[in-house]
């Protein structure tokens, strides 16, 4: 199995349990990527791995049009049905794969991706893929969790999230999420960071696999014990597993006047 087949056999299984976590995981998610987008928010904009389609749905009210891109049709069809019952006439679904994206060069006015570059076998080459569709001036927003500056930590964080799901790759710190945008060709890069509470059985429920949790369930619960906080917090909390993600936002430009 090629990794991208990998990402369709996971997420189409996740399907449901993803779109609810996908809903509520932010609820600010229209003020921070609209607001983060500027004016570029009211041109043509592309989701890149769009999921079931929570921040096309946010956006395109304010959009002259969205395409909806992602890997996995079931999530595509989540998309879809989302934005038929917002009335949403504007937005394109295409099917396909964000390293390779499928779109002339110049087509957009702002990119946006939310949750997805930890599962990019190349994560490089997708950002710039999204620096190539964007026109001279426009904005790309990228937002996704975030490991440890420390190297250790970093690893052992990204070890339980791929025991957990194996289309995961590799969340990586801030500093290599800033130096890949500036190294694609962006500018004036902003950021924000937020941290989100998590239990690990919610976290675990999304995945909809027992037999492959139970096992990672008992180590992370021995890394716990064991002061072992793999850069996210790792605690137990009145007999609970509790850990934190990291949210990192960066929104850039593409020289150049429109």
């Amino acid at each position: 199995m090629d990794h991208l087949e990998r990402i369709t056999d996971e997420f189409t299984r996740q399907a449901q349990t993803f779109e609810v976590w996908a809903q509520n995981v932010d609820a600010d998610v229209d003020k921070r990527f609209g607001g983060a987008l500027g004016k570029a928010a009211r041109g043509r904009l592309i989701d890149v791995a769009c999921g079931p389609g929570v921040v096309t749905a946010a956006l395109a009210p304010a959009a002259s049009s969205v395409t909806a891109f992602d890997a996995t049709e079931e999530m595509l069809a989540k998309a879809k049905a989302r934005c038929a019952k917002a009335g949403l006439r504007n937005v394109e679904f295409r099917r396909g794969d964000a390293e390779h994206l499928p779109f002339a060069d110049a087509e957009f006015d702002g990119a946006v991706t939310r949750a997805a570059l930890h599962h990019f076998a190349d994560p490089q080459r997708a950002i710039s893929e999204m620096f190539r569709v964007l026109r001279p001036g426009g904005v790309a927003v990228l937002a996704d969790v975030i490991s440890s500056e420390g190297t250790d930590e970093s690893r052992l964080h990204n070890a339980i999230e791929r025991l957990r799901d194996p289309s995961h790759v590799r969340m990586l710190p801030a500093s290599e999420l800033e130096s890949g945008m500036a190294q694609a060709g962006f500018r004036d890069l902003q950021t924000a960071t937020w941290d989100m509470s998590r239990e690990l059985e919610e976290w675990f429920s999304i995945v909809r696999d027992p037999a492959r949790v139970e096992p990672i369930r008992t180590v992370v619960r021995a890394l716990a014990e064991d002061g072992r906080s793999a850069g996210i917090g790792l605690s137990i909390k009145d007999g609970r597993i509790v850990f934190f993600h990291r949210w990192f936002l960066i929104k850039a430009e593409k020289p150049g006047e429109r």
